[in-house]
This record gives structure tokens, C-alpha cells and sequence, in this order.
């Protein structure tokens, strides 16, 4: 599992802290020493735990202990410790915090919701879209990984994914489906995704040999007869499920019998209900 490295803790803190803490630098004590701990209200999937070590380090404070991410933390128990300089664990605090809250919260509905997904399909795979929140994009994907998810795309750079706006390019449908052949010769060594328009349009591009479909917004009955030509005629195609799809709905999109489902729901699920104790400690 990739980490967050120092450059982009640092821009974190650094949102945050600009300058300094005013109000505990109105304080005036330098002496005192603090401990703090943060703590889930709720069951979550422990996510981001170093990164959130790593942001109390680099403002000075001291880790005394830290649950690894992909860990099951129960209600009650202690994510992150830490102690130091009261002024430095109190700049620290919130900044961990909030991490904590968001990636937990991220990776925990990511974990139930592919739990829910293996209930009703055991070889349907969870893959979240690339709508992230901008400018936390390497956040997002952490978060989604340690609650067992896969990213969908990382980028534009490295995924063949075909749109309604890029067939707009083409005189109709038949000139797009004659395009695939040199498009696969192109890009020998990758996928080509079609999000089709519609069952009819799913089917042709099957026998024009796409290798994905991507159904965008499907009911559940043209998804299992698209999975059911698929499974007749083209067995090496893979079917995605996407739009709409969520925590509630997935375990009935998994009945298809698709290969994937593809959601950006767990961007916006909330966040964590977390705490804190701290204490003065000298």
C-alpha cells in the first residue's frame, strides 16, 4: 500500500498552520506537555493511520501508538496517540483528526458495501470512479484500498474508455464499431471500454469484440439480459454495472451477474464520528 509522502503532509499542515497557533501561542506555555488520543463512536476500518502519524511527527510530537490502516477498529478504541509540546499537540490535533474521520469513513463503506457485493457474487469486483474530491485525488484512493476496493481509473493517461461525446466524432454507429478494429491495434496491450447506449447497442459491440462494457444506468433486468447474451456468445467480455450504484442497491446489481461495480457513492458518505481526550501530562 503506496503512502502519502512528507511534500503533501507538509501542504496539509501547512493549510492549516500557516504561521503558527494563535491561540495557544497567546497561551504562553512553552513548559507544558500534552497527550492526546483520538478514538472512534463507531465500528470503522482503520484508513490513513500513518499518514495521520506521520502529520503529528512532522509538526514535533511523539507517536505512542497507531492502529495500521486496513485494521477493524470497534467502538471505543484508540486509533492514534501521541504526545509532545502542548502547543504541538494541539496543532496536531485536528489535522489527524480530520483525516482519520474522512479516510475511515471512506474505507469502512467501501468494505461493506464490497461485503455486500460477495453476499450475492463472490467474483464481482468493487471499483470506484475517479470523482474524488479535487485536489485529494492519492487521499481518495488510499481511503478506497484499504476498505478492499479497487480505483476504476487513476487517470485519462492509462484507461480506453469510450464515451457518448467520443462517438459523436463518427458518422454513425456502424463507422464506430468498424473504428474498434484499428483502435485495438493501437492500444494492443489495453482494455477497450464502451459505455453502450442501449441492449442493442451492447450486443453489437460484443460481436465487434470490445472487451469491456461499462452499462451506464441500467435496470436490472437489461443488465442480466445483457450478462445473459454475454455469457452464450462472448464469455471473455467483462460487464461493469455504473450509475446509481451504491451500498444499498449493490448486493441486487451483484445478482446480475456482472464482473464489476463501479460507484462513486463512497466519495460521499460522510465522515466518521470520532473523538478526542487529551491531557496534560507535566
Amino acid at each position: 500500500m503506496f503512502k502519502l509522502n512528507d511534500n503533501e503532509l507538509l501542504e496539509y499542515i501547512k493549510e492549516d498552520v500557516p504561521y503558527l497557533d494563535l491561540t495557544t501561542t497567546l497561551q504562553d506555555m512553552p513548559d507544558k506537555k500534552a497527550r492526546m488520543q483520538i478514538f472512534t463512536r463507531e465500528d470503522v476500518i482503520v484508513s490513513c493511520s500513518e499518514e495521520a502519524s506521520r502529520v503529528a511527527e512532522l509538526i514535533g510530537c511523539e507517536i505512542n501508538f497507531a492502529l495500521p490502516s486496513r485494521s477493524i477498529a470497534k467502538k471505543g478504541d484508540i486509533l492514534l496517540e501521541f504526545s509532545g509540546n502542548y502547543e504541538n499537540v494541539q496543532s496536531a490535533w485536528r489535522l489527524t483528526q480530520l483525516l482519520l474521520e474522512y479516510s475511515c469513513k471512506i474505507a469502512t463503506y467501501a468494505y461493506n458495501m464490497k461485503q455486500e457485493i460477495a453476499k450475492a457474487n463472490p467474483h464481482c469486483e468493487l471499483l470506484v470512479t475517479r470523482k474524488h474530491f479535487p485536489f485529494a485525488k492519492r487521499f481518495c484512493i488510499k481511503s478506497i484500498m484499504c476498505g478492499g476496493a479497487m480505483p476504476h481509473r487513476l487517470g485519462l493517461s492509462e484507461t480506453v474508455l469510450f464515451f457518448a461525446h467520443h462517438r459523436k466524432v463518427y458518422e454513425n454507429d456502424e463507422a464506430f464499431y468498424e473504428a474498434l478494429h484499428d483502435i485495438k491495434i493501437k492500444a494492443l496491450e489495453k482494455k477497450i471500454i464502451v459505455e453502450p447506449k442501449d441492449f442493442n447497442d451492447a450486443i453489437a459491440l460484443m460481436k465487434y469484440g470490445v472487451d469491456v462494457l461499462q452499462v451506464d444506468k441500467s435496470s436490472i433486468e437489461d443488465l442480466k439480459a445483457i450478462v445473459s447474451n454475454r455469457d452464450k456468445n462472448h464469455p471473455n467480455v467483462r460487464i461493469l454495472a455504473a450509475g446509481g450504484v451504491n451500498i444499498k442497491n449493490a448486493y441486487e446489481f451483484a445478482k446480475t451477474g456482472v464482473d464489476a461495480i463501479v460507484t462513486s457513492s463512497i466519495y460521499f458518505c460522510g465522515m466518521a464520528d470520532m473523538g478526542s481526550n487529551m491531557e496534560i501530562v507535566s
